[in-house]
C-alpha cells in the first residue's frame, strides 16, 4: 500500500472536511495517510516516496488559499526534486466565478512543470452543483486509490 500526504488549502474549512473524508477512505483501503492543513517548507522532503494529494479550495478570483501559498512558492522558487513523484488534485470551486477552479489548476501545473506525474484526473467539486462535496470526494477517492 502507498504512503499519501494530503496537503490542504482551505479558507472556510470545506476543503479540510473533504480531505478528512478522503483520508478515511484511503486509510480504509490500507494506505498510510497524513493530512496537513497548509504547507511548510521541507514537507515534500520528509518522505520522498509519499504520493502527494493536493486538496484546495479557491478564494477571490481563483486565488490560492493563504495556507497553501507556501507550497506554490516552494514549487515555483525552490524547484524541489519531485520529478516522477506521483500526485493527485482535488479542487473545490464555484463556477459562478470567472476563474473557476483556478487554484487547483495552478498547483497542478506547478507540479507538472517539475516533472511530477499526476495519478488520474483531478476531482473538481463545483459548489453550484455538488451538495455534499465530502460524499463526492469519497467516491472519487475509492477509484483514485485503485490507480495507486
Amino acid at each position: 500500500m502507498a504512503a499519501i500526504h494530503i496537503i490542504v488549502g482551505s479558507v472556510m474549512g470545506t476543503a479540510l472536511e473533504v480531505a478528512q473524508a478522503v483520508q478515511q477512505v484511503l486509510h480504509q483501503a490500507g494506505h498510510q495517510v497524513r493530512t496537513n492543513a497548509g504547507f511548510r517548507k521541507g514537507q515534500l522532503d520528509e518522505n520522498p516516496a509519499e504520493i502527494i494529494l493536493i486538496c484546495t479550495s479557491n478564494t477571490g478570483m481563483g486565488d490560492l488559499p493563504v495556507n497553501i501559498v507556501p507550497l506554490y512558492e516552494h514549487l515555483k522558487n525552490d524547484f524541489p526534486r519531485i520529478a516522477g513523484r506521483r500526485y493527485g488534485v482535488i479542487n473545490l470551486g464555484d463556477s459562478s466565478y470567472p476563474n473557476f477552479a483556478q487554484a487547483g489548476k495552478t498547483l497542478d501545473d506547478a507540479m507538472a512543470d517539475l516533472g511530477a506525474q499526476r495519478v488520474g484526473e483531478p476531482l473538481v467539486l463545483d459548489a453550484i452543483y455538488v451538495d455534499d462535496p465530502s460524499a463526492e470526494a469519497r467516491t472519487w477517492a475509492e477509484a483514485w486509490s485503485r490507480q495507486l
